[in-house]
């Protein structure tokens, strides 16, 4: 434990200052209000490329791409994605489908209730229901968080913990979220990633997963012989 303070503890109380400026901002104003200030940005043909392509750092297919990869290099660091964004993924479905199915998206409410129109980036589908939360949001946060705990070096903990703030802003950016949507998307991930360190890496349990696909097939192929 006391190592994983050690090397995180940074990153954490990073994280958690942006949660409570975030939490000011959303308090102080309206969602669509903000929505309203954020999309005065949208427009830079670069920008919109940009977030375009990095939004899908936080597709659930990406996490699940990573966790394969992964089986090559550390079983225990594969599950512990896996069951990391599985865990925050199911706490999502649940909000997003049964808890809170009523919330619009920005591009509805903007054009059917608002009555304003929205810059939005040209090729994407901007949906219009199930908004909160930010299921992107929260992959991408599950995902690099993980991959941020588990990482020896500062640079890859700096670029994991900007590549998920980044996946997390396209979704406003895109007009796919609202800013609340994408705060509590990141709390479920970054807390799920939490969770499942707790279980794989404060205890000595799993350590029979610190192997390769590889070197198991390896090793199953020289028994049969």
């Amino acid at each position: 434990m006391k190592h994983f303070v050690k090397h995180n503890i940074a990153y954490i109380l990073i994280y958690l200052g942006i949660l409570c400026y975030v939490g000011m901002i959303l308090l102080q104003n309206g969602k669509v209000q903000i929505h309203r200030e954020m999309n005065t940005y949208v427009g830079n043909p670069l920008l919109d490329s940009f977030f375009n392509y990095v939004t899908h750092l936080g597709d659930g297919a990406f996490a699940f791409l990573v966790a394969i990869i992964f089986m090559f290099f550390n079983i225990r660091k594969s599950v512990y994605i896996v069951l990391s964004y599985l865990g925050a993924a199911l706490v999502s479905s649940i909000l997003k489908h049964l808890v809170f199915p009523h919330i619009y998206r920005p591009h509805f409410v903007f054009q059917y209730f608002v009555r304003e129109k929205l810059v939005e980036v040209d090729g994407v589908e901007v949906l219009g229901f199930n908004s909160f939360p930010s299921g992107h949001a929260l992959s991408a946060f599950a995902l690099f968080f993980c991959l941020l705990f588990v990482s020896r070096s500062h640079f890859l903990k700096i670029l994991f913990f900007i590549l998920a703030l980044l996946a997390a802003y396209s979704r406003v950016y895109l007009s796919q979220h609202w800013l609340i949507d994408i705060y509590v998307g990141s709390i479920i991930g970054v807390s799920f990633s939490l969770l499942f360190y707790m279980v794989f890496y404060h205890t000595q349990k799993w350590q029979q997963l610190n192997t390769t696909i590889p070197l198991l097939l390896s090793q199953r192929k020289s028994k049969r012989v």
